[in-house]
């Protein structure tokens, strides 16, 4: 496999100068940098790390939005061999610092002024004596070219959970798991050599640096970073650069389908996505109305990186449906109350500084409790139905938010809907629909009389309640302990 010719990520890296030389490598704003140029630029921002004393092992925090900064200083960083901690960027300042704090970073990397925030005022976001550095200053070029000796096992990254569960974990990878996962990856998502990637997704998340930068580097495609996601923005880059390949949510497609000239879409051929509940007739969409030859979806999650992902020729239903197959050395099984059960080479190496939530998650066999619940088809298609402890019990019947919110996309005038239960004194707990309509009059009314058609008793909310916008995280995912009237103890991951 294309991964295993390179035991570290900066020795992967440092190849890209020699096996795409003057391609261009990273486009940001007017900055065009080839990979030698961009290669060039990592090893000097390697010489600057040592020169502040990181080293072999040693943790610095990357707060910050997308960049062709963001770039340099993370790979510059493995090149010292340090330890990337990639920070949320809608984060507050508390936040940042407890995820900080936490990783031991010897340093903290930041864009000054990004979504308004002060860097000026750092009190409660750094230790005192972590120096603070933007990445916009001259310190990445500061160094002299460097590169230090890695093995294949070290850490390479520690990702903190996205915080919907309570506080977020720090998840271990080493330098080989990453490259073997998205080596596969760039195979299974149609990612060519000369592809122009439009990087929406945030480089803080996996979705983002993995299959994003590792796999752009590794098969020598041009990045597009995005610090903030704009869809006029995203067409304009789109029509004037080429764009082949772009990755996101659901709702990434649901705005470019939205789009009127849809000629500046022209380029576009490749894309991935992932949820839960993706409806067909947006994949039957996307297929007919806009140019993309391939859509795949898959499921991940920080503990495993990518877990599934569809296959060439597989249906509309398979693609809006399932989740894929799992991938190359991957192996998946469903327990009895339902969970989805991981195990394989792209487990993590555990959680930081937390041997009793690692034991917790990755069981005596090697198992990982994602905390997801799925079912396998014949053909060893995943679906995920839900989660764990997002699940609710109506009159002993249990009932899975995911299953209720994709029937209430089918309705015509449903844009978006989370479901969450609610305490009930008959039944115990019943269900309540957060709707974000389409623009139509819509009555709550409604929407039960329309569920009821369409699903068990049990399953029907029994209160609607609308909202002008879901509150969600800057990964997508619907953050239902900030839904109105949630205590925060309903905070999940």
């Amino acid at each position: 496999m294309e991964g295993a010719r390179w035991q570290t990520i900066p020795d992967m890296v440092a190849s890209a100068a020699d096996r795409f030389g003057d391609a261009e490598a990273v486009v940001d704003g007017p900055l065009r940098l080839t990979f030698s140029e961009v290669v060039h630029r990592i090893h000097c921002a390697a010489g600057a790390f040592k020169d502040l004393g990181v080293g072999a092992g040693d943790r610095v925090a990357v707060w910050a939005p997308n960049s062709a900064q963001w770039i340099i200083a993370a790979f510059g960083l493995l090149t010292a061999g340090g330890v990337l901690v990639p920070v949320n960027t809608r984060f507050k300042a508390e936040e940042a610092a407890d995820v900080i704090t936490r990783s031991g970073a010897k340093a903290v990397l930041v864009e000054q002024g990004f979504l308004g925030i002060d860097y000026t005022d750092l009190d409660h976001t750094a230790p005192a004596g972590v120096p603070v550095i933007d990445v916009k200053s001259d310190f990445l070029s500061s160094g002299t070219p460097f590169s230090a000796p890695i093995d294949g096992s070290d850490v390479s990254d520690i990702i903190f959970t996205s915080g919907t569960t309570g506080r977020p974990k720090g998840v271990m990878m080493n330098h080989r798991q990453n490259l073997r996962l998205y080596a596969e990856w760039c195979d299974l998502a149609d990612l060519r050599q000369g592809d122009r990637y439009l990087m929406v997704n945030p480089y803080f998340h996996t979705f983002g640096y993995k299959a994003g930068l590792i796999a752009a580097f590794i098969r020598g495609v041009t990045m597009f970073p995005v610090p903030v996601f704009d869809i006029d923005t995203v067409v304009e880059l789109i029509a004037a650069e080429g764009i082949t390949m772009l990755p996101g949510p659901p709702t990434l497609y649901h705005s470019l389908l939205a789009v009127e000239d849809k000629t500046k879409l022209a380029t576009l051929r490749a894309g991935v996505t992932g949820a839960a509940d993706i409806p067909v007739e947006l994949v039957r969409r996307v297929h007919e109305e806009l140019p993309f030859a391939t859509l795949a979806t898959g499921y991940g999650l920080t503990e495993a990186g990518t877990v599934t992902l569809s296959r060439p020729g597989d249906s509309f239903e398979d693609i809006a449906t399932t989740a894929g197959v799992a991938c190359d050395g991957v192996q998946i099984r469903i327990a009895e109350d339902g969970e989805v059960l991981v195990r394989g080479y792209t487990v993590m190496q555990g959680y930081l500084d937390d041997p009793v939530a690692t034991a917790e998650v990755i069981d005596a066999e090697g198992w990982l409790h994602t905390g997801d619940l799925g079912t396998l088809d014949e053909a060893g298609r995943l679906r995920i139905v839900g989660r764990k402890k997002d699940m609710y019990i109506v009159g002993g019947f249990n009932v899975y938010p995911a299953e209720v919110e994709g029937f209430l996309l089918e309705h015509p005038a449903i844009a978006q809907a989370a479901v969450i239960g609610v305490p009930d004194d008959r039944l115990g707990q019943v269900g309540k629909a957060f709707i974000v309509a389409k623009g139509g009059v819509v009555r709550a009314e409604d929407v039960i009389s329309w569920s009821r058609q369409r699903m068990a008793g049990f399953k029907v909310p029994r209160y609607v309640e609308f909202l002008d916008e879901l509150p969600v995280n800057a990964t997508g995912k619907v953050m239902k302990d900030k839904l109105p009237g949630q205590p925060a103890e309903r905070a999940r991951r």
